[in-house]
């Protein structure tokens, strides 16, 4: 009898030790979860969005000013640098900035059009060039500018583009046809991206890309076309000075575009229409044009600032935070207010890489998996920081858990959902689903496919590489006002604001949903880092592959 007694006791006391270590450990957390500082968000946000940060670009004194900011913060929470004995990881860059005199001109005898630099027209070359151009070149239309063999769609079949200029169109057939069968629908695909066009461009040997905008498929006015590359354009250095590339990248306006395409005897709508069509074929437009511009050109140097907290047991696998620091910096040549402030774009995401931070330094007991906060640089030019993180990793990418994505945090309030970037995809939904369900929030896709987020923050880089990776975006379903009122904050921001100057702090903001959407990732990564297995890309995505080599998984 007294051995079946002191059996049960073992029993009880191993379930009641159990049952404390458990209750010890949810204290732990809920102390850590409460450590993340409205205050203090609010006050670093300010800060890095102040005109004395000059709007945060790249080689700038705005950068200095930035990346000891947040060296300073993360060293004073007790994180160690990143890269061995440094907090910064150098990239080097090419900084250009195009003379804005330049004229476009197009001619068929006895016609000459003219085109205005930013009015009509931007321009710029990523070579490390002090003089580019084209002088009576060839133009030719090639749709959307795509060859994917996946889809069965090749734009430049048949069609001789070299030292040409191709003339094309932003997004992809499956938007303007809204044909779930074509490509991918409504939402955009990397080959809409005019990443992607010029890259392409560049394979096929043109000499010059131009790509016609439109708000509605490039997901943004005019005007951010002319903010985000009317200034200084960087650009990686690459060994062979960027020649690879073509020799002019640009934008051409909706009315000049339309323009030219009279010129040729062409309308533009039915010559869109043609496009999305299967078996569509590029053509010359049977035009010339001609384009000059002085580059002054520079090799720089940039950082990306990574901070680690260690882990324990498992220290060797690492989960990345990531978030970019940079903006547009100052454009002298404006009238009134020339700083590009850049609050919610992407101080709020920089400022939570803080509160993160400080959330895991605040646990009594370290996580068994290591954390990288990595702040990164030229995101707004094509996320070069991300991209030359991915390819020369401070931690093997094999070694890499996870890669997390803040940019641009919820100034609107507290949201009964969450918008994931890239839902869908990877096996990292499960974490959020299951963390999201118990606050009674809804996980929901980007609202916006056709704006192609998934390819337009740094996340897209790791991904690229075969690592799981998402995005985290503000919900829309506001706790009082609703969803409708959650969208309609979104495209106000948007119109007014996105990559503007008055992207300002406001006092106003109700970050309670920023708060409440750190802790929620707080939450998600802390279970990563408790766990041994990797996370992968779901099947049949193209980024699965890439991650099955990685980790050495055969089919």
């Amino acid at each position: 009898m007294w051995i079946k007694t002191i059996k049960g006791l073992g029993i009880f006391l191993t379930f009641s030790l159990l049952l404390i270590n458990c209750q010890t450990i949810q204290t732990a957390l809920e102390n850590a979860l409460q450590s993340i500082s409205l205050t203090d968000f609010k006050a670093n946000i300010q800060t890095l969005s102040s005109d004395e940060f000059g709007g945060r670009a790249p080689a700038t004194p705005g950068e200095e000013k930035t990346v000891n900011f947040l060296q300073q913060k993360f060293a004073e929470l007790g994180l160690k640098p990143g890269n061995g004995d440094s907090y910064f990881q150098e990239v080097p860059m090419l900084a250009m900035k195009v003379e804005p005199t330049a004229k476009l001109r197009v001619f068929k005898k006895p016609t000459t059009l003219e085109f205005n630099f930013s009015q009509d027209f931007m321009a710029w070359t990523l070579r490390g060039v002090e003089e580019s151009g084209f002088d009576q070149a060839d133009l030719v239309f090639v749709g959307y500018g795509i060859v994917a063999p996946e889809y069965n769609w090749n734009d430049y079949e048949g069609v001789d583009v070299k030292d040409k200029v191709v003339i094309i169109l932003i997004n992809d057939p499956g938007f303007e046809t809204n044909d779930p069968n074509l490509f991918n629908g409504k939402a955009m695909t990397y080959y809409g991206r005019w990443t992607y066009k010029f890259e392409e461009a560049a394979r096929q040997g043109a000499k010059g890309a131009l790509i016609i905008h439109e708000t509605a498929p490039a997901a943004y006015p005019w005007e951010v076309v002319q903010n985000s590359w009317g200034g200084t354009n960087y650009t990686l250095a690459s060994e062979d000075n960027n020649m690879s590339r073509c020799a002019v990248e640009g934008w051409l306006s909706l009315e000049a575009s339309q323009k030219i395409l009279e010129t040729a005897g062409l309308n533009y709508a039915d010559l869109k229409q043609k496009a999305t069509q299967p078996g569509f074929k590029g053509f010359s437009l049977v035009l010339q044009a001609s384009l000059h511009f002085k580059n002054d050109v520079s090799h720089v140097t940039s950082r990306n600032v990574a901070a680690l907290y260690e882990g324990g047991e498992r220290a060797d696998e690492v989960i990345i935070f990531t978030s970019h620091w940079d903006h547009f910096g100052t454009d002298p040549s404006l009238e009134g207010d020339n700083i590009f402030n850049g609050a919610l774009d992407n101080a709020t995401g920089t400022a939570g890489l803080i509160e993160l931070a400080r959330a895991f330094t605040n646990l009594k007991q370290k996580p068994k998996r290591s954390f990288l906060f990595l702040a990164v640089t030229g995101e707004e030019q094509g996320l070069l920081g991300s991209q030359y993180y991915a390819t020369h990793p401070l931690f093997p990418l094999a070694k890499t858990v996870a890669v997390i994505n803040i940019d641009s945090l919820n100034i609107w309030g507290p949201m009964k959902d969450i918008t994931v970037i890239g839902y869908g995809l990877s096996q990292l939904d499960q974490y959020v689903e299951e963390e999201a369900s118990k606050e009674g929030r809804q996980v929901n896709p980007d609202p916006t496919p056709e704006r192609g987020s998934f390819y337009r923050s740094d996340h897209f880089s790791f991904a690229k590489q075969g690592v799981p990776a998402i995005y985290f975006s503000p919900g829309v379903d506001h706790v009082v006002h609703g969803k409708k009122w959650g969208l309609e904050q979104r495209d106000k921001y948007l119109a007014a604001n996105y990559h503007k100057p008055s992207d300002e702090f406001d006092p106003n903001w109700d970050l309670s949903g920023a708060i409440q959407d750190l802790q929620l990732i707080f939450k998600i990564a802390y279970r990563l880092s408790e766990e041994a297995t990797f996370p992968n890309w779901n099947e049949g995505t193209e980024f699965k592959h890439l991650r099955d080599q990685m980790m050495g998984i055969n089919d």
